[in-house]
Parts: C-alpha cells; structure tokens; sequence
C-alpha cells in the first residue's frame, strides 16, 4: 500500500483532481481562500490534500486509513496550511 500510495500522491501533480477524489466540505469558521480541500480514495485509506491552484501546490495533509469515518483534526490541518500560504504569500 505504502508504494501504491506514493505513485497516487505523485500523480497528482499532473491531475490534482482524480476521479477517486472528492472534495471536501470545510466548517465556516475556516476561510480557504483559493484553497481547494480533497480527500484521495485507496482501498480503505483516505490521502488528505489541498490543492492551491494560483500557486500550483498540492500540500498533502494527512494520510488516514478507515474505519473510523471521520476526519478528526481537519479544521487544524487546514488552519495550518492556511497559515503557511499566507505567510508565503507575504514574501
């Protein structure tokens, strides 16, 4: 799986949105700000992703394997890469 997993986190560079994504609805209270949130689907493991179009970066998030069905700490995940943009941004 790990091998399978590396080609599919390397073949989104050249499709950042392939048909086993989905994308991912984000509580309110986090602005994304050209930032497109997606979920990769292997087997039963979810690679978690953004995509920021404008600078064409894929930030791969987190890699987690289901059951559970839920993605606790997302909003942080999120937060953080958020912050990092902004601050790239600045420079």
């Amino acid at each position: 799986m790990r091998q399978r997993g590396g080609r599919a986190v390397s073949g989104l560079r050249e499709t950042p949105r392939p048909s086993q994504s989905r994308l991912l609805e984000i509580p309110d209270d986090v602005q994304l700000e050209d930032l497109e949130a997606r979920r990769l689907r292997l087997d039963n493991w979810r690679v978690l992703y953004v995509v920021d179009e404008p600078w064409e970066i894929i930030t791969v998030l987190a890699g987690r394997k289901r059951p559970p069905y839920n993605y606790d700490g997302l909003r942080d995940l999120i937060g953080r890469r958020i912050a990092a943009s902004r601050s790239r941004r600045k420079k």
